[in-house]
């Protein structure tokens, strides 16, 4: 057993306390998890202990007296097996122990269990329908054909089977094992009973109309679709830890280190420490939280605050890790280092997000502990029941037995994954991606959506919108000497500005001389003129007066959240051009939509206020957060659920990433950081808003249907069982029965293929009050963001 040390609880936690995060192997269902949880909070009263069947975690904080092994032997007490979690700790020895390996290790026997089902469930139907057409050993083949998958591809269920008889409790497993066990063991009797009875009754007349009594293909459906389900649930849970991954692989791995004597040496990112200095060159990330102290450079922060432009860093302002140094050389001091910095901070937060919203149980895992118990007692009552009254053996043992395969879950384990697979297929269709049950389960009870700004609700890129000339200065020629400038710099409003003007005004001249000056502008001589592109400061101090026409339209375009930038050449303004992110064209319509559906829109970013309020006021939301840190937007999804809001999140950005892993849903913009879409619940394929609502409408049609799944199939049980019981089905019109029930699901699930995406009043969703949203005060401290301005 490793060596554990302690590490300090979380702010407010009891000085006694200590934290300790194990990794949990064997878990399949929400009721393994809670499983575990009561058995670790059993080990000491002061335990709390908080296990997450989507990382495989389980977040404990004891008393310093209870020691890690303790805690390790009491999963094992549960049927599960433990390990500290962390760099140092040993690969489990189980070989589907971790997320990757476990779809792997699915994906493998539903591969086997599709090859040998397709044939078999042809063959049974053929043989069932036309009798002439069987041959001496037809039910050998059967069985040949049957036995990989109700052996080796439905292994996984007979081993949670057994271990939890073993430790006396029961779930899905329990009653998928013994349906497929049933079925194979009646199917084998059958065709040796049949085959050496000499006199045959009714009931072995039907049997034998309909296959000999043999329907392995039930097991096998059992087996098969199941599987199925169970390895898209794998497959969620192993990308629950991608989020943290792609917001640790913003950080820089190493860094240039500057020592007392000026000289540089490369050391591990993870070496450095505070106070140190270190230069960044263009390219490069920044290695720690600091201050610059030398150099000048833009800095591309959307990695960090999901914003398009730049911003300018020069001697006296502060970085933050994982931002990139674009334009020039920085010498910055490290202030925070390591698990102290920002992104450090955004890790965390994902992190203990995913691990809160994970802890969500579903309906059949919750009934399971009761309903396996109660089925195996009927089916011993039915055999007692017939023996005592004088029933022959095989007649107690058929009803009996027709009890077990009645109330074989395959309808109920169907119940959603068959759900599942045909929501994300027209899903796909729609450019949506439904990663688990929280999306379908979080739906329902949604009242407000969150957008972010940059990326989300516009476009991400910055673009010329607007452009005004001075009287006797065409169109034309101003693009021509502002974009032959422009083309000479790499910041993001000159590219659109020497976009456009190569779009408008190609061939573009070359520019000699060019001179970036940095908060204000740049410079350069054109065909012998000195043009100069900047604020209207840049001017006012070169002595060139801005005519009354041109500021009063920068006003206006600046009031409207508009970057500007006036150009000059020999001394005279000649025109002001206007730049802006786009507001995508789908934004005002899916605002429109989601008001439709009873839902409330808020406005998120890190942007200054008046830019903030001229999109959402372009787009139609009333509520707007401007001006917040990456970290406290996480902090503004919590401060709405606690106001009492079920909160939908919608972003593209490594900063929206711990707000969309806290939201109650989160939503991914396709073409946003790997981080956000690893956090989300839906991933948006389609850059068109208007995918928004059709993704929440999905979800709650999907989320109708499981319901309406689990209700059938629960009634199907309940109904039939008693009628297998008192002998009014036999165990091959039980599996019949069974295998029907599973029809019909799988019938009601298709329905979703045809789902529209089409507007829809909401279904008794009451529709927002008239006035504005109560919005939180945000405890995080609130930074402003770097000026969207000219250099």
């Amino acid at each position: 057993m490793q060596e554990v040390s302690a590490r300090p609880a979380p702010a407010g936690s009891a000085p006694a306390q200590w934290r300790v995060e194990l990794s949990v192997s064997g878990m399949t269902c929400a009721a393994c998890a809670a499983r575990v949880e009561k058995r670790l909070s059993l080990v000491d009263p002061g335990i709390a202990a908080a296990v997450s069947l989507a990382t495989e975690t389980a977040t404990i904080t004891a008393p310093r007296a209870v020691s890690a092994e303790a805690l390790i032997a009491a999963v094992t007490e549960a049927g599960y097996t433990a390990e500290v979690a962390g760099p140092g700790a040993p690969a489990a020895a189980q070989p589907e122990s971790g997320p990757d390996s476990q779809v792997r290790y699915l994906r493998r026997r539903l591969m086997l269990a599709l090859i040998f089902f397709v044939p078999l469930s042809d063959l049974s139907i053929s043989l069932s329908l036309f009798p002439a057409y069987r041959f001496p050993g037809w039910q050998w083949v059967l069985v040949a054909l049957a036995a990989p998958v109700a052996l080796w591809a439905a292994w996984p269920f007979h081993r949670a089977a057994v271990r939890n008889a073993r430790h006396g409790a029961c779930s899905m497993d329990t009653l998928v094992s013994l349906g497929v066990t049933a079925a194979c063991g009646w199917s084998v009797y059958a065709m040796f009973h049949l085959d050496r009875r000499s006199g045959v009754s009714a009931f072995q007349e039907l049997a034998h109309a309909s296959g000999g009594g043999i329907y392995l293909e039930v097991a096998a459906a059992v087996t098969t679709f199941l599987l199925a389900g169970r390895f898209y649930e794998a497959r969620a849970r192993s990308s629950a830890g991608a989020a943290m991954r792609a917001l640790a692989a913003a950080a820089a791995r190493d860094v240039c280190v500057l020592g007392a004597d000026g000289t540089e040496r490369r050391i591990p990112a993870d070496q450095l420490e505070r106070g140190d200095l270190f230069v960044v060159r263009p390219g490069e990330k920044i290695a720690a939280d600091g201050e610059v102290v030398a150099g000048e450079s833009a800095v591309d922060r959307s990695m960090m605050t999901g914003e398009p432009v730049p911003g300018e860093a020069a001697a006296g302002d502060s970085v933050v890790a994982g931002t990139i140094a674009v334009s020039g050389r920085l010498v910055v001091r490290a202030v925070r280092v390591g698990p102290d910095t920002q992104l450090a901070h955004l890790v965390r937060l994902v992190s203990e997000a995913q691990a809160d919203k994970a802890a969500i149980q579903r309906l059949a895992d919750r009934v399971s502990g009761v309903f396996v118990p109660l089925v195996l007692v009927a089916a011993a009552l039915t055999l007692a029941g017939w023996l005592i009254a004088g029933a022959p053996a095989e007649r107690a043992f058929s009803a009996g037995l027709a009890v077990l395969i009645i109330a074989c879950p395959c309808a109920l384990g169907l119940a959603t994954p068959a759900a599942l697979v045909a929501a994300c297929g027209r899903g796909a269709q729609l450019g949506i991606f439904v990663k688990g049950h929280q999306a379908l389960e979080s739906s329902g009870v949604v009242d407000t959506v969150v957008f972010d700004k940059t990326g989300t609700v516009t476009t991400g890129h910055m673009a010329v919108t607007e452009l005004v000339t001075a009287p006797e200065t065409g169109r034309l020629e101003l693009l021509r000497y502002a974009g032959a400038v422009e083309h000479a710099s790499e910041h993001a409003i000159a590219a659109a500005i020497s976009t456009a003007a190569a779009t408008e005004a190609a061939p573009l001249p070359a520019a000699d001389g060019f001179q970036a000056l940095p908060g204000l502008g740049a410079r350069g001589v054109v065909d012998g003129h000195q043009v100069v592109l900047g604020r209207e400061k840049l001017l006012a101090g070169l002595g060139i007066i801005v005519p009354a026409g041109l500021a009063a339209r920068c006003a206006q375009w600046e009031q409207a959240g508009r970057t500007t930038v006036f150009v000059s050449w020999d001394g005279q303004a000649r025109g002001v051009i206007a730049v802006a992110d786009d507001i995508k064209p789908s934004a005002p319509a899916a605002v429109t939509e989601l008001r439709r559906l009873g839902l409330r829109p808020v406005l998120l970013t890190g942007d200054n206020e008046a830019t903030a309020r001229a999109v959402a006021g372009t787009v139609g939301i009333d509520d707007v957060i401007a001006g917040v840190a990456p970290a406290a937007k996480a902090a503004v999804i919590t401060d709405l659920q606690a106001n009492g809001h079920k909160v939908a999140m919608v972003g593209d950005g490594v900063n929206d990433a711990p707000a969309i892993a806290a939201a109650d849903l989160g939503l991914a913009v396709g073409a946003g950081t790997d981080a956000a879409i690893c956090a989300a619940d839906l991933i948006l394929l389609r850059e068109d808003l208007r995918i928004v609502p059709d993704a929440i409408k999905l979800a709650r049609a999907t989320l109708k249907t499981i319901r309406r799944n689990l209700a059938w199939a629960f009634g199907y049980n309940i109904a039939a069982v008693p009628l297998a019981a008192l002998g009014f089905l036999n165990p091959l019109i039980a599996a019949a029965a069974m295998t029907m029930s599973s029809v019909l699901v799988v019938a009601n699930s298709l329905r979703l293929r045809r789902f529209r995406a089409a507007p829809a009043e909401p279904d008794g969703a009451p529709r927002p009050a008239a006035g504005r949203l109560p919005l939180p005060r945000v405890g995080a401290p609130v930074v402003e963001p770097a000026d969207p301005g000219l250099r």
